[in-house]
């Protein structure tokens, strides 16, 4: 047995991640609780727990990232626990510290890990005394841009200027020319202290058309850790990840075996306990170097979790109440092709604007292989206080080509109606022919644009599977009661207001 045994588990989050988790609480007979915004009580994702606290009303700042408030909500709620799951306070080492002093467990890892990890100069500074690659740069302690501009001769062009303290493409921005880069730096430190209150900076050796490979790894936080294989996720828009995968397509057995050993070498050296992930880059010479460690559970969890059979969120609660890692390594094997696409309520054909309202017709696709994790259903109201994420469609099967097969058939199936996504432009993504045939890298996007821009719709097959849908969701409206199918006229008119 372990030492802290967790009955009650409070997640302080919302959509898709929050109904994943309430899912293993119920598998493992543990009470799930929900700490989300005053007018989030009544989500789709909301119903999926057991109770459901409240932390108030107002934007994120007073609800999801509120530390004191989430403390006091675990303690109203007698919750031996708070998973954060990912995005809001997941990586916030505060976060961490809170839980400890009010002894709750905090199902993630150490303070001091998320402190470092959190950091990409630290992390960059420790990675070289581990021994793992690290592209070429400056991260040291004067952040002055006349320090920038002076190192920037050294690294050389083009170059990366890089906000220290966070991630997902902010405060980062390719210089490819000198003149350039004053604007570049202050530009970069104007987003970095926006996004994360911090405008430190440092520089990096731009690599060219890169792949963007991760491994997931485990730690118990006693030196023991292992790796889950590796997610390809090199198809991105702005630095944010659409589509991931797993295996990496065109991977060679040692270069898998020479990643793993670097991500568990960066694991371990901060005693690393949970799950994590460390991210690399890879160029086109299968050079790879360490580009940050993510201290919590990613997004694309479900793409390792299909691929090995195991439930990450599960192992994290056992891990965090002191008992041992739930696998061995030698007893873990990548079986079939995995792929997971992030379906958006953004409008491809506008710039991908995050877009809002309500979802007037709802349908998962379903069959042998295909998942989805959603926190939405029809009726449910898309905000514009929270990132745009409604759901990911996962994948599995015996191959890629198999895989892929399934996930189009999948993405045809997928409908949504009042509010834009991005689901087709997912689905040329994965029906252009240099993605399935593998040619994957961080540039793909935006070297196929030409490929990738939405075309005017295909007239019958796309308005027929519109007609049908929003007469199901009149049929919905009203109780289920029958009645003619509107004409295509009332149903476009209906769609388009």
């Amino acid at each position: 047995m372990g030492d802290r045994l967790i009955r009650r588990l409070l997640v302080p989050n919302r959509g898709e991640i929050a109904v994943r988790i309430a899912r293993s609480c119920r598998e493992m007979g543990i009470v799930s609780i929900l700490a989300c915004a005053e007018d989030d009580q009544t989500t789709a994702f909301a119903r999926a727990f057991d109770e459901v606290v409240s932390l108030g009303e107002g934007d994120a700042r007073d609800t999801y990232l509120n530390i004191p408030k989430i403390i006091d909500a675990a303690r109203l709620a007698t919750a031996d626990a708070i998973h954060p799951g990912y995005g809001f306070l997941s990586e916030r080492k505060a976060l961490a510290v809170a839980c400890e002093e009010a002894g709750i467990i905090f199902i993630g890892p150490r303070p001091d890990a998320i402190e470092l990890m959190g950091s990409k100069s630290a992390s960059r500074g420790l990675m070289e005394t581990l021994g793992v690659p690290v592209v070429p740069g400056y991260s040291g302690d004067d952040h002055s841009d006349a320090t920038l501009i002076r190192e920037s001769a050294r690294v050389g062009f083009p170059l990366l200027v890089k906000a220290s303290a966070g991630g997902g493409g902010k405060g980062m921005k390719i210089v490819t020319r000198a003149e350039d880069l004053p604007s570049a730096i202050e530009s970069a430190r104007r987003e970095a202290l926006k996004a994360f209150g911090d405008d430190r900076l440092l520089l990096e050796k731009y690599i060219e058309r890169p792949r963007h490979v991760e491994f997931q790894v485990f730690g118990d936080g006693a030196g023991n850790v292992i790796h889950l294989f590796e997610r390809d996720c090199s198809i991105q828009r702005r630095h944010q990840k659409i589509v991931e995968e797993s295996p990496a397509p065109a991977f060679s057995d040692d270069l898998q075996a020479r990643m793993a050993d670097a991500a568990i070498r960066a694991a371990a050296g901060v005693r690393y306990r949970s799950a994590g992930t460390v991210e690399f880059i890879l160029d086109r010479s299968g050079t790879f170097y360490f580009l940050e460690m993510n201290t919590r559970l990613q997004v694309e969890h479900p793409v390792t979790e299909m691929v090995l059979g195991v439930d990450l969120v599960r192992a994290q609660i056992e891990v965090a109440q002191g008992h041992p890692l739930p696998w061995r390594q030698s007893e873990l094997m990548q079986r079939g092709h995995a792929i997971e696409c992030r379906v958006y309520a953004e409008d491809p054909d506008n710039g991908f604007l995050p877009q809002t309202g309500e979802v007037a017709y709802y349908r998962e696709p379903s069959g042998a292989g295909v998942r989805v994790d959603s926190g939405i259903e029809q009726g449910s109201v898309v905000s514009v206080r929270y990132d745009p994420l409604l759901s990911k469609l996962i994948v599995h099967a015996e191959t890629r080509e198999l895989a892929i097969a399934r996930l189009r058939r999948a993405l045809d199936d997928y409908r949504i109606l009042g509010t834009k996504t991005n689901l087709p432009y997912l689905r040329r993504i994965v029906g252009h022919e240099a993605w399935r045939r593998g040619e994957v890298g961080t540039h793909f996007v935006a070297e196929h644009e030409g490929d990738l821009t939405p075309r005017a719709v295909d007239g019958a097959a796309e308005l027929a599977a519109v007609i049908v849908a929003a007469s199901g969701a009149e049929s919905s409206r009203r109780g289920g009661a029958q009645r003619a199918l509107p004409s295509v006229w009332e149903t476009l008119g209906e769609i388009l207001r």
